[in-house]
């Protein structure tokens, strides 16, 4: 999910539109993008876009629901766990049990259908104790496929400034570590100034250096520049090819590690190759078929 476009559950007439875009990955939001008194509607019109024909365009779907506890997180669930729906993103997490708790449910709606492919979790970082807790939430359940921050909830209440550098990067460190920890994926959060490309490219740079797999998008302009941003770069891949031709040498002459353009390369290079390759591979199959 390099781009995860944000896609509001109250606005019926841009689901088709975001199904069509480029975007890896949708994000359908019935919490904070939709007002209290329309999240009924909200709920009922996305249920019966994703049970459309339209909604299949070969994306990652994910739904933010509202948070467990408030009385709408029991009927979002129900409405929108269904096949086609890849990942429910869980804001407003603080502790493993509620992670624990949104599992168990979704064991439950998975059966209905019979899912072969378990239903994942997305888990917001978006709170001080989430961020201190990270790690523990990421581990919490199998079921958790990645981390996710929200910056507002986590910044804006606390004054820090949104553009902080060494703010930025001491939070994206630690949901990083903290995600790596259970083997998922970090997601960087949203970027607010639609009209600063720039700005926004420049963070998306970041998070891929620290280790990030993509980023939201709150508009389809900034979708590009996240498909490239985290995109490996022709020489990382073609480095990367190298040194797994390397290895499988290595491993022929019984050799655990060895140089590469001069630079020694073991098992935690061969590991980041891996994924470098798996994600070129993975871009060159959707530009050859899009509906995969």
């Amino acid at each position: 999910m390099r781009s995860k476009l944000f896609v509001p559950g109250s606005r019926p007439e841009l689901f088709a539109k975001a199904a069509g875009s480029v975007a890896d990955s949708l994000s359908f939001d019935l919490e904070d993008a939709v007002a209290e008194e329309r999240k009924d509607e909200a709920r009922a019109q996305l249920a019966a876009f994703l049970r459309s024909a339209e909604a299949a365009r070969g994306k990652t779907v994910v739904v933010r629901v509202n948070a467990l506890g408030t009385r709408h997180f029991q009927a979002d669930m129900a409405a929108v766990v269904m096949p086609g729906v890849h990942l429910i993103n869980l804001p407003m997490v603080e502790d493993a049990e509620t992670v624990r708790e949104a599992a168990l449910l979704l064991d439950t709606l998975d059966a209905a259908f019979g899912r072969a492919q378990p239903t994942g979790l997305l888990v917001n970082i978006e709170t001080p104790k989430a961020l201190r807790r990270a790690a523990e939430l990421a581990t919490a359940h199998p079921r958790v496929a990645g981390l996710q921050i929200g910056y507002a909830d986590l910044l804006e209440p606390t004054g820090i400034d949104r553009r902080d550098e060494a703010a930025l990067a001491h939070i994206r460190i630690a949901v990083r570590l903290a995600a790596a920890e259970a083997g998922v994926a970090a997601y960087d959060g949203a970027f607010g100034g639609v009209n600063d490309p720039d700005g926004y490219r420049a963070e998306c740079a970041a998070a891929r250096r620290h280790g990030f797999a993509g980023k939201s998008c709150i508009h389809p302009s900034q979708i590009a520049i996240a498909n490239e941003a985290f995109m490996p770069t022709a020489a990382e891949i073609a480095r990367a090819r190298t040194i797994l031709a390397a290895a499988e040498d290595a491993q022929a002459r019984g050799v655990g590690a060895y140089l590469v353009d001069g630079q020694m390369i073991d098992a935690p290079f061969l590991t980041r190759a891996r994924a470098i390759v798996a994600l070129a591979d993975a871009a060159e199959r959707a530009q050859t078929n899009p509906d995969i």
